[in-house]
């Protein structure tokens, strides 16, 4: 059974700084994507940033480039979103998602974590 456990949310000040870790389990893809999205109150689920765990290629959505850096530890199969100058507007809950091998799916979801920025 696949599960996806992220920790690191809370509360911070704009400027401030959050980082997100999300550890996956019950699989053994060497080849896929993780990635991150949020969601804000009365808005649509956007995608924040994604890596290719095989070859370490990310991407960021255009309002976060700059300020946040996703990373993927292959020993545990760990991704990590560090967010520094954070804003109000990245006030979300955010999401850990994992794709199947060679995939862009994300079929497996975290439970997610609450990040507010005052």
């Amino acid at each position: 059974q696949v599960q996806l456990v992220e920790s690191g949310g809370g509360s911070v000040q704009a400027g401030g700084s959050l980082r997100l870790s999300c550890t996956a389990s019950g699989y053994t893809y060497n080849r896929n994507c993780m990635a991150w999205f949020r969601q804000a109150p009365g808005k649509e689920r956007e995608g924040v940033a994604r890596i290719a765990t095989g070859s370490g290629n990310t991407y960021y959505a255009d309002s976060v480039k700059g300020r946040f850096t996703i990373s993927h530890d292959s020993t545990d199969n760990t991704v990590t979103l560090q967010m520094d100058n954070l804003k109000p507007d990245d006030t979300a809950m955010y999401y850990c998602a994992a794709s199947r091998e060679y995939s862009n799916d994300f079929v497996y979801w975290g439970q997610g974590t609450q990040v507010t920025v005052s």
